[in-house]
């Protein structure tokens, strides 16, 4: 991604993050807070409203509703939140797994409760981007750890960038189990780093089957970056939380639906 698209996604997250905290903006507070002219806040909000992300008003905007995931918040933080639903999710996710599977296990906090489970297995070859993952993994015996190259993200502890990428379609994999920060059945899978989106996008395409882990607070909630839509998906492993109402949605789209 070059240096202007970069300035715009990131131009475009501030302004998402200026409406959640303040319900609504201005052009002209927005183009004084951002350095930049009112024509090209103008296209900005004109784009962000074509993803459904906001309302335009004159003069501005208005927040549409409550569940935009803006900010990429730090890994610490996110494992602490809902922090038992997913250690469930995990124990529950190993069971789709079968002795010498190949796997890739993506960054996050709930795929990392995931890895916390494979000592059971004798034989398994796992490819992650997540250093943590990768650490706790190489305490297990018996288990392969792959580690493609990239850019590390501090806040995350995962790998992304075009080294990431590469290395990622160097492998066909018989399982990915994929974290995400917004899961909207209309919409998609979602997250806020746009990288993180792209390489995920080839972990989709590398894989027989994907199984998406997430917590029910990911539901009807979406961010910045767009992953997939849900007819990419595989099987959803979610908790209680989850409504009857989402569950049969996805059921009737062809997604199993497993409940820890």
């Amino acid at each position: 991604m070059d240096g202007e698209n970069k300035s715009t996604v990131s131009r475009r997250i501030a302004i998402l993050d200026k409406l959640n905290k303040n319900g609504q903006v201005t052009v002209s507070e927005l183009s004084t807070a951002l350095g930049v002219s009112e024509v090209t806040i103008r296209n900005d909000l004109t784009n962000l409203e074509k993803k459904n992300m906001l309302i335009r008003a004159r003069g501005g905007a208005m927040k549409i509703k409550q569940n935009y995931v803006g900010l990429d918040h730090p890994l610490s933080d996110k494992q602490k939140k809902h922090l038992q639903e997913k250690k469930e999710i995990g124990k529950k996710a190993i069971e789709f797994i079968e002795e010498g599977n190949t796997i890739i296990l993506d960054s996050g906090s709930t795929t990392y409760e995931v890895a916390k489970n494979f000592s059971k297995f004798e034989q398994l070859t796992v490819i992650t981007n997540a250093l943590n993952v990768a650490t706790y993994l190489a305490e297990i015996k018996n288990i392969n750890v792959i580690i493609p190259g990239g850019t590390l993200r501090p806040d995350s502890l995962s790998l992304t960038g075009i080294l990431a990428e590469k290395g990622f379609r160097n492998y066909f994999c018989d399982k990915l189990f994929l974290g995400v920060d917004g899961f909207d059945i209309d919409h998609g899978i979602s997250t806020p780093n746009i990288e993180e989106a792209h390489l995920n996008q080839i972990m989709i395409e590398v894989s027989k089957e994907v199984i998406v882990v997430a917590d029910s607070s990911k539901f009807e909630r979406r961010g910045f970056a767009f992953i997939a839509p849900v007819n990419k998906i595989d099987t959803v492993i979610t908790d209680k939380g989850i409504s009857l109402e989402k569950k049969e949605k996805m059921e009737s789209l062809g997604i199993k639906v497993v409940i820890a």
